[in-house]
Order: C-alpha cells, then structure tokens, then sequence
C-alpha cells in the first residue's frame, strides 16, 4: 500500500498526487467512463494537474484515490463536496475509473468506505448524491451501501444526444451502518 488515508476489506484510499494525474485523465476520458459523467469535454495531463493543485487549498471537499490492497495504482476516485459543516452534508461522488475492476463490488465497498469517513470522522448527519437514471449498476451499489431514493430529477441532464432523468438519493446518520473490518 502507498500511502494509505483509509483501509477497508479490499481497498485503500489515498490521497491523490501529482503523479495521479496522467492516470486521472486516462479515468475521464474514458467514453464508457465519461458517459456516467457531467463531463462533455476531454480533459488533459495540465488540467488534472491543476485539479490536483487545487485540492490543497479546497476546504469544502476531501477527493481520495481509490486503489486495491495489492497495488498503489489508482482503480478510481471518491469525494465529499459541497461540504456544509453547519448543516453537516455534503455531496458524495465515485468513480471506478478503470473499467477492468468494474462489477466486482469495488463501488460498493469504496462508498460505504466514505460513508464511514464522512460519518464516523466528519460528522456529517446527511450525504447525498445524483446519478444517471440509466445507470443501474451505479443506483445498486448505492443502495447497498445504504443510499435511499429520495426523487428524480426530469430530464435534469443532457448527454449523449439526449436529456436524461438524475436520481437522487440520500442517507441520513441514523441509517448508516458502519462498515466491519476483519481483525488485524
């Protein structure tokens, strides 16, 4: 493990380098990727450098890199934003950005993995996030980790030559379960 921030069953979150982002953009422009995104223009080695810059002085969110136990290479990305520590919510986002690792349950661990971070640490009371209606694969393992559907959105979106509906959804601090580590 490189560096790890956060470790659960199967993954580790670290911080994101530098060294991060060539491998961030080869993650957004994706098309299979970018299609599960608001993003509709490609994005460079110099732009992920400077988002990686940036989250230094960005108090309103906390972005992690996902990677597996046996590799410090980055499977995806994870973040809190829009974080309100009156309130205390924030927005949750995820992507499993090499596409190789998808439909092994990593999404799911990695949000519960959050979940636990901005509960448990932050102490937030509400995370909530947005997702493709199409998306059904994202909406499980949201579900899993303990996400409600809370409303949709009509035709929030539009991508792919077409407006499309976003689901919202929500976990309140009352119903998050923590997620349980194997003892060392």
């Amino acid at each position: 493990m490189k560096n790890p921030f956060l470790i659960g069953p199967r993954l580790y979150f670290r911080p994101i380098e530098r060294e991060d982002a060539p491998q961030l953009a080869v993650f957004v422009n994706d098309p299979s990727v970018r299609r599960l995104l608001l993003l509709h223009r490609p994005l460079n080695v110099a732009q992920e450098y400077a988002f990686v810059e940036s989250l230094e002085r960005d108090q309103h969110q906390v972005v992690l890199g996902i990677a597996r136990h046996e590799s410090p290479e980055l499977i995806g990305v994870t973040n809190l934003f829009g974080l309100d520590f009156r309130s205390r919510r924030a927005e949750f986002g995820l992507i499993i950005g090499d596409r190789s690792q998808w439909g092994q349950g990593y999404g799911t661990e990695a949000t519960r993995m959050m979940l636990d971070y901005g509960f448990g640490t932050l102490n937030l009371n509400r995370v909530w996030l947005q997702v493709f209606a199409h998306h059904a694969a994202g909406i499980r393992a949201y579900e899993k980790a303990g996400f409600r559907r809370e409303g949709v959105q009509r035709e929030q979106h539009y991508a792919e030559g077409t407006f499309v509906d976003a689901v919202l959804m929500g976990i309140l601090r009352a119903e998050w379960m923590p997620l349980t580590l194997p003892s060392p």
